[in-house]
């Protein structure tokens, strides 16, 4: 009897051997074929506020360890006059998530949050501003179908301002917050916007690579801050490809390789690849650029992460059967990319996607979207924690 202790910790030790060993082999097998493998531990509803439609959020993870994830709230569906920016904290590590906190609420539609915590702490949290719901409301007052008390909301809401000063509010917007978030800057403009936001550079330069929604030439290319985000230059555009119009570009997300190559990658709706994602690139730290190209992605928006282990993610909305979010690797500054891995393949339909991804402590990912499930009345906040076996 004295002797079944170490033969039982002999077994453990020997089975869990075997386990990594397996485990280990598989990934080199995975390696071997380039078969990246995602292994989802958990899915999960994140958002607790069951009275409103949540959309198009961002997460990063702080140089505290704190997670924080953006969106716009506050809504009655995907198009509607009552958007904010909203606000979530996790204090460990995506367990949980504490009640949002509303940032920004203007008099029309606030959309497409994006968030950057910068090398000096600073949080830099980007919008936009969108009348879309106007012909909604026209379409809703000529049919006579609508709720009575929901159409009054929604001309309220149109009645805070005239047509003037509505028009007025439109553009690209930008927040600061130089003490992690307990008080904020007014709004200012960006130049441009994309859904996920501005990045970092290595020299210490943030750099948005982004669109002129409703402002200025309607350019689409990358501005710079040389000031941790207080003001804003344009520094280049993003050049056409032949054929295509720079109209049906959007939604743009770059990231900075460890060689120092930048990668941009966009939305297209062009009818050359419709609805996939190109790509683009500079070897000059923002200067210039190279032609979209595609790269293989049906899907989009993408969102793009470099790991520490120096290759880069990429996590993109799938808009068709069976709906959900996707993921890529290059190990090589984005030159290739690997078969796609799936993250989430349950959804009820097409409004879904915008993904970001955050790199966990532990080598682990974790990937937060939105999306209108069958079983909610409005769309809500979804994350996935999940390891790449590659």
């Amino acid at each position: 009897m004295l002797d079944d202790a170490p033969r039982a910790s002999r077994r453990r030790f020997l089975s869990q051997s075997a386990a990594a060993a397996a485990g280990i082999a598989l990934r080199g097998l995975a390696r071997a074929q380039g078969l990246p493998r995602a292994e989802v531990l958990e899915t999960k509803v994140i958002s607790l506020d069951t009275q409103h439609y949540h959309g198009w959020p961002t997460a990063i993870r702080r140089s505290n360890g704190g997670l924080l994830v953006v969106c716009s709230g506050g809504r009655e569906q995907h198009v509607c006059p009552f958007g904010r920016v909203d606000l979530f904290a996790s204090h460990d590590e995506g367990r949980s998530w504490g009640w949002p906190r509303t940032l920004l609420d203007g008099d029309i539609d606030d959309r497409d949050a994006g968030i950057l915590e910068t090398a000096k702490g600073t949080l830099v949290v980007t919008t936009f501003t969108s009348l879309a719901y106007e012909p909604v409301l026209a379409r809703a007052e000529a049919d006579g179908t609508w709720d009575p008390a929901r159409l009054r909301r929604w001309q309220a809401a149109q009645a805070r301002l005239g047509s003037e000063l509505r028009h007025a509010e439109l553009g690209q917007w930008m927040i600061r917050s130089t003490d992690g978030g307990r008080t904020w800057s007014p709004r200012y403009s960006s130049i441009v916007n994309s859904p996920h936001g501005p990045i970092q550079l290595r020299d210490g330069r943030l750099l948005y690579a982004g669109k002129e929604l409703w402002t200025g030439a309607r350019r689409v290319g990358v501005c710079e801050s040389l000031d941790d985000g207080l003001t804003w230059r344009w520094l280049a555009e993003i050049p056409t490809r032949p054929g295509d119009d720079a109209a049906n570009y959007h939604e743009l997300h770059a990231a900075e390789c460890t060689s120092g190559r930048l990668v941009v990658q966009l939305r297209n709706q062009n009818s050359a690849n419709d609805r996939e994602t190109l790509q683009s690139e500079s070897a000059d730290g923002g200067r210039t650029w190279s032609v979209p190209r595609p790269i293989g992605v049906w899907g989009l928006p993408s969102h793009l992460l470099r790991l520490r282990d120096g290759r880069l993610l990429m996590t993109y909305g799938y808009r068709r059967p069976p709906f959900g979010n996707q993921a890529r690797i290059s190990a090589d500054d984005g030159r290739t990319w690997s078969a796609p891995m799936t993250i989430s393949g349950d959804g009820a339909s097409g409004d879904l996607g915008y993904p970001s991804t955050v790199e966990l402590a532990d080598g682990s990912l974790l990937t937060v979207w939105y999306e209108a499930m069958a079983a909610s009345p409005m769309a809500v906040l979804r994350q996935a924690t999940w390891r790449l076996l590659v």
